[in-house]
């Protein structure tokens, strides 16, 4: 039924919140609360800069992911009231480059392209932080492609960004199955026209608005029984 499997990366193949933890040996007592903020902060970001001009060029205030990340983390630390030195900041950016994939990453990849299907991931991250994080996951050899929303400059949940994937294969958006973890983004992927599968780990409710996901599961093993 799918010619392409693509992930979302950041909460979906690579666990973000695992920051939390080299987070609270910074900041004790604060570690979670930071993780998560730092996250929410870092996504609006993006949306910040997608919807403030979303032009087919892509926007004039667009910044790197990498960046935004930096910036998100010296927001929140300054909103917490966390002093963040020089050598914290460099402590939590070397390990977001260096996130862990979830436990079923690899094997579902790994089975996915046994099947002889196309995979990819599609991501807001930028290239260079996406291919240290997939190099160091072992990844790799089990993705055809690393999609990027550099190329429009405009950020997921802008249509420009799904649109990335028919430019990148010879396929229809009935061909691919969209993963990802991210409510907002498995939300839009199913207004932009792809089958999606929502990864739904902590067991949340889903958004209120728009249309349920096609796929859910606890995990990234259960893709395999989709395909």
């Amino acid at each position: 039924m799918y010619k392409l499997i693509a992930f979302d990366a950041y909460g979906t193949l690579f666990d973000v919140y695992s920051m939390g933890q080299l987070a609270e040996e910074i900041f004790p007592g604060h570690g979670q609360a930071f993780a998560l903020m730092w996250r929410d902060r870092q996504i609006e970001y993006t949306r910040l800069v997608t919807m403030s001009d979303p032009t087919p060029s892509g926007s004039k205030y667009y910044l790197p992911f990498w960046e935004l990340t930096i910036l998100s983390l010296r927001y929140v630390c300054k909103r917490m009231g966390l002093n963040l030195t020089p050598q914290y900041e460099k402590q939590l950016m070397d390990q977001y480059s260096k996130l862990t994939g979830f436990e079923d990453s690899l094997s579902v990849l790994k089975t996915i392209k046994e099947k002889g299907l196309s995979t990819a991931i599609l991501s807001n991250g930028s290239k260079e932080m996406l291919s240290t994080v997939v190099d160091s996951n072992g990844l790799k050899p089990y993705l055809d492609k690393v999609v990027t929303v550099e190329d429009v400059r405009l950020f997921k949940t802008a249509p420009q960004a799904y649109e990335l994937l028919l430019k990148a294969f010879p396929v229809t958006k009935a061909e691919i199955l969209f993963i990802s973890s991210n409510a907002w983004d498995a939300l839009a992927a199913k207004w932009y026209g792809f089958d999606v599968f929502w990864v739904n780990r902590l067991g949340h409710p889903f958004e209120e608005i728009g249309e349920k996901p096609n796929y859910e599961g606890a995990s990234l093993t259960h893709v395999l029984d989709v395909i």
